[in-house]
């Protein structure tokens, strides 16, 4: 052989491995950055804001908690479709049969469909905030837009483009800054995980479980696990996937104190309670004048939208994993037609639930109970198949997965329990 053959093949090898690291950062760079902007939906802006304006910090140890949470879990999933190549609700189905499965289906279809509502209508109303047309004038066009989008775009555009575009909500933590609190008094808060002055203890344990919710919301797993398979994971993308789950999540967190954050500042000195999408605006508007409500409102509207392509997802993911239907945006939509109807009647669906002009706002507190009633039917078979061998191998739970996942177990199932009675007690919060 030549010598100048032999040094071409090293170049190319060394070429060959550079654009594979360098694909390789991108993935794990552009991941984290779409979990920071997916991680804040309807749920967070929600309950967030309202818990910071009646309660300042002193449930800032609750976002603590899920982010926790969601990160072994989610990390568990992505580590189930990594190794096995099949997404969490497809083992579920065949680990546990199709009685039990049948019920976490037809649970988290019911929770999901809330969700996508409730999304929708934020979407809406992030509209209003902008246009000052009606909120009911954009559902339609907004369900129109979704469906398209859903129809026609690949599933990395949207898990991107809406991820990264949601990282505008990082205004609010700019806002906190600018708002100038009294930094002595949110830090006394945030130690003291208390109801302040004329606060119950069942109305902060009823903050804490809607709070705790919508870090843990279903469709999260759900569509992180799918998502795995449409992007074709396997054992070498474990360390991306990790890197998504563990930098991502908490990242989406910090945004999610921010709300908290800059409601507490703004709003909790003066016992203001938050009932509209536009209250919630008004800390980055008042720190940062219009450009930071135009901030606001494209956050809000690119964190409701991307959530509602994920819920949207995600409900016809788990209908047609549990029937063995052809799914995803893999393949074309005419070799999934059944996936897509599943989409088309969901969107429609929670199109006619706004219709009913129910509040969305309202419609999202009461999806982030009934979301905290069916957390243990989606958590608890995930612990189980992370478990099994005969799925995973050498790359099943350690003793430290183990025990993190039992602890939340608890957690969860203590407040799946204690939801309802809360809700009833205290009046949906009211």
């Amino acid at each position: 052989m030549p010598p100048n053959v032999n040094g071409s093949l090293v170049r190319i090898g060394s070429r060959v491995g550079t654009t594979h690291s360098v694909k390789k950062i991108i993935a794990v760079t552009l991941g984290v950055l779409s979990a920071i902007g997916g991680f804040v939906d309807i749920g967070d802006l929600v309950a967030s804001v309202q818990s910071g304006a009646r309660f300042g910090l002193a449930l800032a140890w609750v976002l603590v908690v899920g982010v926790i949470g969601i990160c072994a879990y989610a990390e568990m999933a992505g580590r189930v479709v990594a190794v096995s190549n099949r997404p969490v609700f497809d083992l579920v189905r065949e680990r546990l049969g199709p009685r039990v499965a049948l019920v976490n289906l037809i649970a988290g279809y019911l929770v999901n469909l809330l969700t996508l509502a409730a999304e929708l209508g934020g979407v809406a109303l992030a509209l209003r905030l902008v246009t000052g047309v009606p909120y009911l004038v954009w559902v339609p066009v907004v369900g129109l837009v979704l469906w398209l989008v859903l129809w026609g775009t690949k599933f990395e555009t949207l898990e991107r483009v809406f991820g990264l575009a949601g990282l505008a909500l990082v205004v609010f933590v700019l806002a906190v800054f600018r708002l100038h609190p009294s930094w002595s008094d949110l830090g006394a808060q945030s130690v003291h995980p208390a109801p302040p002055e004329g606060e119950t203890w069942p109305m902060y344990w009823y903050f804490a479980i809607s709070l705790f919710a919508s870090a843990m919301t279903p469709y999260e797993v759900f569509f992180f696990s799918s998502g795995g398979v449409e992007e074709k994971w396997g054992p070498a993308d474990l360390p991306v996937m990790r890197s998504n789950v563990l930098v991502g999540f908490p990242l989406g967190g910090l945004m999610s104190l921010g709300l908290m954050a800059s409601a507490a500042a703004l709003f909790h000195p003066s016992n203001v309670q938050v009932a509209t999408l536009g209250q919630a605006a008004l800390p980055a508007a008042v720190a940062l004048g219009k450009v930071g409500l135009a901030v606001a409102a494209f956050g809000f509207f690119a964190a409701t939208f991307g959530a509602a392509l994920e819920t949207g997802l995600s409900s016809g993911y788990t209908v047609a994993q549990y029937f063995g239907w052809e799914w995803g945006k893999r393949v074309r939509p005419k070799q999934a037609a059944r996936f897509h109807t599943v989409l088309l009647v969901s969107v429609l669906l929670a199109v006619l639930t706004l219709f009913t002009t129910v509040d969305p706002v309202q419609l999202t507190e009461y999806m982030l109970v009934f979301s905290a009633v069916i957390l243990p039917l989606t958590y608890l078979p995930i612990l189980v198949v992370a478990n099994d061998r005969e799925y995973l191998g050498e790359h099943v739970n350690g003793r430290l997965a183990n025990a993190i996942g039992t602890v939340f177990l608890v957690v969860i199932v203590l407040a799946a329990v204690a939801a309802i009675p809360l809700m009833i007690a205290t009046g949906a919060g009211g």
